[in-house]
């Protein structure tokens, strides 16, 4: 298996924390995605290289067990093993029992075939080679589905094509930029009969309205004029489930803000469950006023 340095496909260094793990990732993923890239192997293979990447490092575990043993670091957990078990051998009073040492930066082919040998047979008392039967759990997959923030408004079925096959998935309503779901068994295959790899799909969700969103809850600015802002009013708002009328109280002063309670996000994995839409008036001031709009301001002022 070829070894990819994960931290120079997203230009870091191990010293990086996972805020700039996540950072660089998605600088990249914007640049090298599908979707960007039409037509280009090049760059769909570097963008399958940076999701590969960013499933590892910005998983704790992942990213310990990877700097300590490189391309080999899903076998971690069997190389440990064989090492407990290899000690525990050596203490028991075999002395001339023969040590190995092996370095972190992952094992060739050759190292590999001998460290299990040494660890789970081979060298016997017999004097008879045995082969090891250690089953290893498949490799696992990583993918991006890009989503517009209309598109998680309500749950919905969504098919991706993983190359060899398509699988078909529930896109659940509410999912965060970023978000990564796990679907278990649709990874590479087993080695030695173990047990199929997963496979993440980190969501990417492209903000296509004019409101900001925050979790569950959007924010808008609305601009009101001045007369409607000192008397008050009817006004009419756009939310993502339609339009909604306003009353504007007399007096409302700039910065105001008002929420509509429901009028947000679905929330994740809650059924009818809704976040908040939070207005906030900008009170638009009239522009070049007329001699009889000055006249009956400059009288507003003195009964002031």
């Amino acid at each position: 298996m070829e070894y990819i340095d994960y931290y120079k496909e997203l230009g870091l260094t191990k010293e990086a924390s996972q805020a700039d793990i996540k950072k660089a990732y998605r600088k990249l993923a914007r640049k090298y995605h599908p979707d960007v890239n039409p037509n280009d192997q090049e760059a769909q293979q570097k963008f399958q290289r940076i999701n590969e990447a960013h499933a590892v490092l910005s998983d704790p575990e992942k990213r310990k067990k990877y700097d300590k043993y490189g391309k080999d670091w899903e076998h971690a957990d069997a190389y440990e093993e064989a090492q407990r078990q290899q000690r525990s051998r050596s203490g028991g009073g075999f002395g001339n029992a023969q040590q190995r040492t092996y370095t972190t930066g992952g094992f060739d082919d050759s190292q590999f075939s001998d460290f299990f040998e040494s660890m789970f047979g081979g060298g016997g008392f017999s004097g008879q080679r045995q082969r090891s039967h250690a089953q290893f759990k498949g490799q696992d997959y990583n993918a991006t589905l890009r989503l517009q923030l209309t598109d998680i408004l309500t749950s919905h079925k969504q098919t991706i094509d993983l190359g060899e096959r398509k699988i078909r998935i529930t896109i659940p309503a509410g999912v965060e930029d970023g978000q990564t779901i796990k679907i278990k068994g649709y990874g590479g295959e087993g080695v030695q009969g173990g047990p199929k790899g997963d496979l993440y799909i980190t969501f990417e969700v492209l903000n296509n309205t004019t409101f900001k969103r925050l979790g569950s809850n959007l924010y808008k600015e609305m601009k009101i004029d001045l007369y409607t802002a000192v008397l008050g009013g009817k006004i009419t708002i756009d939310t993502l489930s339609g339009k909604v009328k306003l009353t504007v109280k007399p007096g409302t002063q700039n910065g105001t803000k008002v929420k509509l309670k429901g009028k947000g996000l679905p929330k994740y994995k809650q059924n009818d469950a809704f976040g908040d839409l939070f207005i906030t008036y900008t009170v638009r001031l009239p522009e070049k006023l007329s001699s009889e709009e000055k006249e009956l301001f400059t009288q507003l002022s003195k009964l002031k």
